[in-house]
């Protein structure tokens, strides 16, 4: 897996990227009781807003971590979006992106860079 600075991680299958938020940025969200998916199709550029969250303590906008087609979003946030607090690397992603240059990921850190950045 790999992870951004804005608190996202990306985890290949096959020839597409799963995205999520950490169970930090959960923490700081607090209980997430609202999420907006984008449209299945949708072709996005790194920084885009693509899905917007609403917590109990304030909302956000999850960014495009790099360019690409949306192929696959959770539709299971819609009616529970608490799965993203519950389980943030497995069950609670969001969408999964066909990057259409793969060489963006070179970017991003490692867990253990991740974990140095928020410690």
């Amino acid at each position: 897996m790999k992870y951004t600075e804005e608190h996202e991680w990306l985890r290949a299958e096959g020839d597409v990227m799963v995205v999520g938020i950490t169970e930090h940025a959960t923490t700081q969200l607090g209980d997430i009781v609202f999420v907006e998916l984008p449209d299945v199709g949708t072709t996005v550029t790194k920084d885009d807003e693509v899905v917007v969250i609403e917590s109990v303590k304030a909302a956000s906008d999850i960014l495009a971590p790099i360019d690409g087609e949306i192929v696959e979003v959770n539709d299971a946030l819609a009616d529970n979006p608490s799965l993203a607090n519950e389980d943030a690397i497995g069950d609670g992603w969001f969408f999964k992106i066909k990057p259409s240059d793969p060489s963006q990921m070179d970017d991003f850190m490692d867990e253990a860079a991740y974990k140095a950045m928020i410690d």
